[in-house]
């Protein structure tokens, strides 16, 4: 909270990024809550911070009162608006980043100045949602939402606050190690209380024969217990804290310092240096109308830290109110700073804690030590991206530093990018930098690396950190668009190929997954996806290879999964989702899509074929057909994941014809468009069958030329992990190539109708390269979802709502889905509210959704 707050409850923060990447922010009157988040522009593939959408806010203050705190929940999904009375509004996402559905409104928490929230703090629960929160009035609240969606709460009383200055001001809570929740609270009596709450939900038995909960309504309860009272003795007083003497400090409760900042923090087990006790941090600060005619004051801000230990004890619990005599939990030496503190932020991605003070800087301390960390140090060792020589650059707004005005602050989902709001709360964005490197050249230049070896340590340390960084998201499943904007702006190309060669390397990539596994790989998303937007220029321009075939496969992993759905519930025959019109529809563009795609691999394979055999009798031959053979199309059958998705594909098209057969209770519409993906299954010029035989035949070849290699399965993996990353034909593969091209394209020849695939326009696939490619990027953008065309058409664009991924600009219109069986599809194939690549989605347009088909509980605009 800024520092000339300090004589309200400590509890203010204006903007909140989730791990999502989505950031909420109030307006400066506080009657709105906006939002915004980074996104690629497709005109130019910039990364940048969307802008603000005015017209439609989140969230607007009733009655009078205004908006003072934002605070996402753990998955960062949904967000909890107070307000300046204490009332509590959840939104949460439903279809994209910036739609958001109200699912408890403010008027269900009474209008009373004691409900006044001084701490809140959202429970990690595999079930509904849920919060703790404390109030100015000593009362600790549970929301929760059962099963029917329902929001009820529950109230107990942590200390009688029946005097004013026994009103609670600030409280911060946090799991810790053993179930339960830590809870600490300060008093306008300068008290701090330790709590631990014990949470059990109750009244949901077990069916023993289905092992499902029955339906019964969860009741929680909770447990509290009161562990400690302390009075802090750091508190500066005005007559002693002057310049040279700031060792000699007394307890003075009414003195010069406030506290500004409360916080308890958890370090995880894994954190580095070890696992540490749960650790207490107060700021205490002279609030900036004590600080006028003050000029002696050096330092006016200083953190307090106390360590938690377990101490077993068998007191009554009538002593549980006594002042320790003996503190369990021991002061640590205090950190003096001679700017006003504004926010400190922990960061468990690192185990540090990131200061920012009232002229906008950033500093960083590690958290077991609380040393500052001032760059490379060792560089053998690397824990996070401030601690290997990432910093961020000074604040943007020049006011700050004469006008003394707090700023509020949130830190992406990485920590290395700062949103903040200025004095006049506008959203600045501030990008982590190296200390030796320039943005517009490039931040790793190779040349000064090779005049300067001294350098590669530095370098090679920097990309481990970004490494680090982007891996800890994908394990989390926290957004790592903000990782991917310092590549892509910091890094020249060939650093692109070592970060993702890293990348590919922490997360133990498995490159030679069985088909069986594909579906439930992980990692396969995480690094396509982020190859896919190193690769991406701009909308008009084509992924060079080494991005094209991690793009595409995404998108052959989408409709894998599609068919997967639909095969399912045709094999159950009890659900009849999958016959629904808008699913089938949505079935009909991929399965014209796969199809056109087999017909282009074919054909251009054909194409490859008769130029290696026209070069056959060149002397030079075997130089050049390394390079021939280096087509989209070749590296998407020899890869052994692409190709996997390709005889998937298959399976599932041969299973669409079959079901058709078996499916009963059809309506009239289901019927036409199900006839309509048969009958382009059957009559397809390149049939699944003959589409087969070739996959099935370039496994066995490349199976062959591993064998001959001498190459097991963990050897593998080096070759596969070369065709991903930089789309080149490893030697091992060579003798592969070959035999495709000369022996088993040659073979499926007569059974393809070898001219009407050369015929065939394959524009729409966004593969090619040629004028008609160009032109058909001029004239239409291509449904990432559906598979149909988008025409560019302006007055089209102005009306249409659609849905644009932040990440890899693709587009997705009919929004929302016109039936409530789209919708689940869509959210069991994991595609309601993140696009292919796995970017969130973000509505444009999203005014004229009024008066549409909307899900349940859609918030309108206005």
């Amino acid at each position: 909270m800024p520092a000339n707050d300090s004589s309200l409850t400590g509890f203010e923060r204006k903007i909140a990024w989730s791990r999502t990447g989505a950031i909420a922010y109030i307006a400066p009157d506080g009657s709105k809550a906006f939002l915004r988040n980074l996104n690629c522009s497709p005109e130019d593939g910039k990364w940048s911070l969307s802008d603000g959408d005015h017209e439609h806010p989140i969230a607007e203050a009733q009655t009078g009162h205004t908006l003072v705190h934002l605070a996402w929940n753990e998955p960062g999904t949904d967000l909890a608006v107070v307000d300046s009375c204490g009332r509590i509004s959840i939104v949460g996402m439903s279809i994209g980043l910036n739609v958001l559905i109200q699912s408890r409104p403010p008027a269900l928490d009474p209008d009373d100045d004691g409900n006044q929230p001084v701490g809140l703090m959202w429970l990690a629960l595999n079930r509904s949602l849920a919060l703790f929160v404390v109030t100015r009035s000593g009362k600790l609240k549970l929301l929760y939402q059962n099963q029917e969606s329902k929001w009820g709460d529950m109230v107990i009383e942590l200390q009688n606050t029946g005097y004013t200055d026994d009103a609670l001001t600030h409280a911060s809570m946090t799991p810790v190690d053993g179930g339960g929740i830590m809870i600490v609270t300060y008093s306008a009596r300068n008290e701090l209380r330790l709590y631990r709450a014990m949470l059990k939900w109750e009244g949901t038995p077990v069916d023993s024969n289905t092992q499902r909960p029955n339906n019964s309504i969860a009741v929680p309860s909770v447990q509290l217990a009161h562990i400690e009272v302390e009075i802090p003795t750091v508190v500066p007083s005005p007559s002693t804290y002057v310049i040279g003497n700031e060792d000699n400090i007394t307890n003075n409760a009414n003195g010069l310092f406030a506290l500004t900042h409360l916080q308890v923090v958890a370090c995880p087990v894994d954190a580095p240096g070890g696992q540490t006790a749960p650790m207490i941090l107060a700021v205490f600060s002279c609030p900036l109308h004590n600080i006028h005619g003050r000029s002696h004051l050096q330092h006016p801000s200083v953190i307090a830290r106390w360590e938690l230990r377990s101490v077993n004890q068998n007191l009554h619990k009538s002593f549980d109110s006594i002042v320790s005599k003996q503190p369990r939990n021991p002061l640590l030496a205090d950190t003096y700073f001679d700017r006003h503190i504004v926010s400190i932020d922990y960061m468990e991605t690192g185990n540090i804690f990131a200061i920012t003070t009232d002229d906008g800087n950033i500093a960083f301390y590690d958290a077991k030590g609380f040393t500052p960390l001032s760059g490379v140090e060792d560089i053998e060792t690397v824990t996070s991206l401030p601690q290997s020589g990432f910093t961020f650059p000074a604040a943007i707004s020049p006011t700050l530093l004469t006008s003394m005005q707090g700023v509020h602050i949130s830190f992406s989902p990485s920590g290395c990018i700062a949103a903040s709001l200025d004095e006049k709360s506008h959203v600045q964005m501030r990008v982590m930098e190296h200390s030796f490197g320039h943005e517009q050249d490039g931040l790793f230049n190779d040349d000064i690396y090779e005049e300067a070896n001294e350098f590669e340590g530095k370098f090679m340390s920097a990309l481990a950190a970004l490494t680090m960084a982007y891996c800890r998201a994908c394990s989390s499943d926290s957004n790592n668009d903000d990782i991917l904007m310092i590549v892509i702006q910091q890094l020249n190309q060939d650093s692109h190929k070592k970060f993702i060669d890293e990348v590919y390397r922490a997360l133990s990539m498995n490159v030679t997954v069985e088909q069986d596994k594909l579906m439930n790989n992980p990692y396969i998303l995480k690094c396509f996806s982020m190859q896919a937007a190193l690769g991406f220029k701009n909308r008009l321009e084509r992924r060079n290879l080494a991005a094209a075939v991690p793009w595409l496969t995404l998108q052959l992993r989408q409709i894998s999964i599609l068919l997967t759905y639909i095969l399912h519930f045709n094999k159950a025959g009890t659900d009849v989702e999958c016959y629904d019109p808008e699913t089938l529809r949505i079935t009909l563009g991929n399965v014209k899509w796969a199809l056109d795609l087999a017909k282009y691999i074919v054909d251009d394979l054909f194409e490859i074929s008769d130029n290696l055999n026209s070069q056959s009798s060149s002397q030079d031959s075997g130089s050049s057909s390394g390079k021939l053979c280096e087509s989209l199309s070749t590296i998407l059958i020899i890869s052994s994941i692409p190709r996997s998705f390709l005889r998937y594909i298959c399976r599932g098209l041969r299973g669409l014809t079959t079901g058709f057969r078996n499916a009963m209770n059809l309506s009239n519409e289901s019927y036409q468009i199900y006839s309509q993906i048969v009958t382009l299954i059957t009559e397809s010029a390149l049939k699944v069958d003959v589409y087969e035989k070739l996959l099935a035949s370039v496994e066995s070849d490349v199976k062959h030329a591993y064998q001959n290699a001498g190459f097991n399965n963990a050897d593998r993996a080096a070759p596969e992990r070369d065709l991903l990353i930089n789309g080149s034909i490893p030697p091992v593969l060579q003798p592969a190539v070959t035999a495709i091209l000369t022996k088993t394209v040659p073979m499926i020849r007569n059974e393809a109708n070898p001219m009407y695939l050369f015929l065939q326009d394959y524009s729409w696939l966004g593969v090619g390269d040629d004028k008609r490619a160009d032109l058909f990027r001029h004239k239409y953008e291509i449904d990432i979802l559906r598979k149909v065309l988008i025409p560019l058409d302006e007055s089209r664009g102005a009306v249409r709502p659609s849905r644009r991924c932040v990440r890899c600009c693709a587009i997705s219109e009919e929004i929302p889905p016109k039936s409530m069986a789209a919708v689940k599809m869509l959210m069991r194939t994991a595609v309601l509210r993140a696009c292919t690549c796995g970017g969130m989605w973000s509505m444009s347009n999203a005014s004229n959704l009024r008066g549409s088909t909307t899900l349940p509980g859609w918030r309108q605009p206005g």
